[in-house]
């Protein structure tokens, strides 16, 4: 009681945000005169002019009212569309990063234009997010008259642009597109090997239209760029097939503790010779390499029977702790592939995910995120907990007179759709535009063959066809319009009434099943009753319905039976439709537990991607990382040092075998070191590593020069990193699927998941530094005039794109850069082989 009291005495929230917001309304409207007296040329000069201010230190607030007047004014001329004082509030809410609830028909494509040329005048971006393809470029055109008139650019971005396209589009002032298109350049940047193939620029400013239904409705479904792993399991087999022929102290040697297994020059050159491959450490053979050394370690260090057994032709791991099967659990890496090929059962055809991200971990990533919806209200909280997005309701423009009927109730669904064809005749006959809302094709597809069969005249609207679908929602306020349309299509356009139908009662809106949610149920009604017009709206349903049936259809049952209704006869009253409201509550609420669900496990992968995928973006911003292959071979010096070096025992004591193993395999070099005496220490080991292994890369820096040797380092990084993150998240994949069994060891899956995933990560890093620092000191330097500059073309095709839409692209591709052979003569002059001479550091 004292709640409510107060709220009359103070108004609600919104209330006092937006009599703030209306006094800033009011400083726009005292500019219209002026703006109104300048010429065209005098009101695209305030563009340069805004931008020159903000640069001097004038802030985008400081701005906003002269510059939301020059819009407005600017529209009056461009598109004959004068804004309104509740379209100003509703612009700068989006300015101040709120979701702004607009009802249908309120103008909320031209709201935009006022938030997005203001934030546009940063010179960083402004991203206007579209449900589909037809709305990015309809808004794109129809609204793109107004910024080119201001003196500002503005982008597209659609399905089928090439990388140039969307380059250009995306380095406009202002690009319109879908929320897939996006999210999938955003992936596909971080997928590629040069700078000059980034498409976006940083997320600077993003308006989301229809923000309910991106960011909610789409949210339960992830982002995902898979490949093909077609090719890799050829190669799989391939390398198999050379195993047997590799002797042990010969062609590599194993480190039975550590489950280790490293080639010896021996056996890279029989590798070489086997898959005729002149040099195995060239960078563009780094997945060969990797295959090589996962088909080693499955036939040496992985025995049949102890680590896994094959069973009904699959290869099953042995936990080794509880010697239990793990069933649809799989190693790493391709190492369950390369197991599969020594067994020569099928290898599995993973579609392997290359990168992924669900939407809510992409918009957050925007500087200023906010959107614009008919219905936001019902999701404030889930908008607030997730995005923390504050959502504001903008008065309309005129006062809403559509009438909201109490649900119509039948017992089963036949007689439900008999009354809903019998109605709609009835209506049809006086004219009255009707636009009937179904939840599925199907439903709407059986209705039209009904009315069909009584002769009303009709369109069927199911999202098929976009481009058509705008054209007949468009015409579905004409006089005597039946539209037959599933409750989601057509968004994002108005439905105008015809002539003459304001006296019929306005547009007719029916529904024929209530939507789990309300927020669907409410962008149906709101297509009625737009800009004052009158209207009406009305759910038919029965007992059969999913909803009902699920949620308190026997109550219902009951009280209808009480009544003695006869077959046929409908129930109507607010009382229940009111508990078909809760009943939707209920469902509102388990569904944003699943989307909360999965982002909580999105949120443990995203602070590795964000690790990855920072480290990629310096690398291709022409960063230098020689720091970052400096700190790598320092650690791994560390690390050997640390591994031989015995507290309290004599230098010549320690394990010396090791140390020259662990230098091979790490640096491919040897040091002899003077373990006399007692002044040798760890420290000054690793420091005398260091210094030699040192040696040895500057070494191959001086040959190719300084230039050419960083471009190396980032290569051989980005395609190191590249194929350990591809593996991890195939990793990730599989440790989420099976860690939901663990809750039945009295474990959280979520903790879990989170803590054996970090400790894949840090395992993951530690082999991408190990693994970088091999390449690095294997790789064999060419002489200075054959060396070509190192630029992969990595095209991106043979991925697939999965969300809501799916797309080809190309496989990536790598290209060599010149090299001398093992066997050629040594570029040194001496007169040896090379892997006799400077190859064998």
């Amino acid at each position: 009681m004292l709640i409510k009291l107060l709220t009359r005495l103070f108004g609600t929230k919104n209330d006092r945000v937006v009599k703030r917001l209306a006094l800033v309304v009011e400083q726009i409207n005292a500019l219209e005169a002026t703006y109104k007296s300048l010429d065209d040329e005098a009101l695209k000069a305030l563009t340069p002019a805004f931008k020159e201010r903000y640069a001097q230190g004038e802030t985008l607030d400081d701005l906003l009212p002269e510059a939301f007047a020059a819009v407005r004014e600017a529209s009056c001329r461009v598109l004959e569309m004068r804004h309104y004082d509740c379209q100003l509030v509703g612009g700068m809410a989006l300015h101040n990063g709120m979701i702004a609830e607009m009802k249908t028909g309120e103008g909320k494509t031209l709201v935009a234009t006022l938030p997005a040329y203001l934030n546009a005048l940063t010179g960083k971006g402004v991203h206007v997010v579209t449900v589909n393809d037809y709305l990015a470029s309809r808004d794109a055109e129809w609204m793109g008259r107004l910024y080119t008139f201001m003196g500002l650019t503005v982008g597209n971005i659609v399905h089928g642009l090439d990388d140039a396209q969307r380059k250009a589009a995306y380095n406009s002032d202002i690009t319109y597109g879908t929320n897939n298109e996006f999210g999938f350049d955003y992936l596909r940047d971080n997928m590629k090997f040069t700078r000059e193939q980034l498409v976006q620029r940083d997320l600077n400013f993003a308006i989301v239209d229809e923000v309910d239904s991106i960011l909610i409705d789409e949210a339960r479904t992830p982002l995902i760029i898979s490949g093909p792993a077609e090719q890799s399991t050829q190669l799989y087999g391939l390398v198999d097939s050379i195993m047997p022929l590799f002797k042990e102290e010969v062609d590599y040697t194993l480190d039975e503790k550590s489950r280790s297994v490293t080639l010896t020059e021996e056996g890279v050159q029989k590798a070489e010779e086997k898959l005729n491959v002149e040099n195995l450490f060239d960078p563009s053979n780094i997945e060969i390499l990797h295959h090589v050394n996962q088909a080693l370690k499955a036939h040496v260090a992985f025995k049949r029977d102890t680590d896994y057994i094959v069973k009904n032709g699959k290869v099953v791991i042995v936990d080794e702790f509880t010697g239990r099967l793990m069933e649809g659990r799989r190693y790493s890496e391709g190492l369950h592939q390369a197991l599969e090929a020594k067994e020569k059962v099928r290898i599995e055809n993973e579609n392997q995910t290359l990168a992924s991200i669900t939407f809510q971990n992409y918009f957050r990533m925007y500087d200023t995120l906010c959107g614009m919806t008919g219905t936001a209200m019902t999701e404030a909280e889930e908008f607030m907990k997730i995005y923390s997005l504050e959502c504001l309701v903008v008065p309309t423009n005129k006062p809403m007179l559509r009438k909201d009927m109490p649900d119509v109730i039948y017992k089963t669904r036949k007689e439900k759709f008999d009354a809903v064809a019998e109605e709609i005749i009835s209506v049809h006959k006086t004219g009255q535009p009707v636009l009937v809302g179904t939840i599925s094709i199907d439903m709407s597809e059986q209705l039209s063959k009904k009315l069909s069969k009584k002769g009303v005249k009709h369109e069927v609207l199911n999202a098929k066809h976009h481009g058509k679908e705008a054209e007949i929602v468009a015409m579905a306020g004409q006089k005597g319009a039946v539209t037959l349309s599933t409750n989601m299509a057509g968004r994002g356009t108005d439905i105008v009434l015809g002539e003459g139908v304001t006296d019929l009662g306005g547009l007719y809106i029916l529904g024929t099943e209530r939507h789990d949610s309300r927020r669907i149920d409410n962008q149906l009604r709101g297509r009625s009753g737009r800009q004052g017009d009158p209207g009406l709206s009305r759910y038919f349903l029965s007992l059969e319905d999913d909803l009902l049936r699920i949620f308190g259809g026997e109550r219902i049952t009951a009280i209808m039976e009480r009544l003695g209704l006869e077959d046929g006869e409908p129930i109507e009253h607010r009382l229940i439709s009111r508990a078909i409201e809760n009943a939707q509550r209920k469902v509102e609420g388990h569904n944003f537990d699943i989307r909360k669900h999965i982002l909580e496990y999105d949120d443990v992968m995203n602070k590795q991607r964000e690790v990855i995928y920072r480290q990629r973006r310096e690398a291709l911003r022409g960063g230098d990382l020689h720091e970052e292959v400096l700190r790598m071979v320092e650690g791994i010096a560390w690390d050997i040092a640390t591994a031989v070096a015995v507290d309290k025992a004599l230098p010549e004591t320690w394990d010396w075998d090791t140390f020259a193993q662990l230098m091979g395999s790490h640096f491919n070099t040897t040091l002899t070191v003077d373990a006399s005496g007692n002044s040798l220490t760890r420290d000054k080991l690793a420091a005398e590593v260091l210094e030699h292994v040192m040696g040895i890369m500057n070494g191959k820096e001086a040959l190719i020069g300084t230039d050419q040797f960083r471009q190396l380092e980032r290569y051989v990084i980005l395609q190191t990193v590249d194929n350990h993150w591809k593996d991890h998240l195939l990793s990730m994949d599989h440790l989420k699927e099976g860690v939901g069994l663990r809750g039945y060891a009295q474990q959280n899956p979520l903790i879990v998941y989170k803590k054996e995933g970090f400790e894949m990560f840090q395992a993951m890093i530690d082999r991408i530094q190990e693994e970088v620092v091999a390449i690095l000191f294997r790789i064999q330097i060419a002489e200075p005039e054959q060396v070509e500059e190192v630029n992969p073309e990595r095209t991106q095709s043979n991925l697939s794109y999965s969300h809501s839409e799916s797309g080809a692209a190309k496989q990536p591709s790598r290209s060599a850069d010149s090299k001398v052979g093992r066997n050629d003569p040594c570029p040194c002059g001496s007169g040896k082989k090379y892997k006799k001479c400077c190859g064998q550091s």
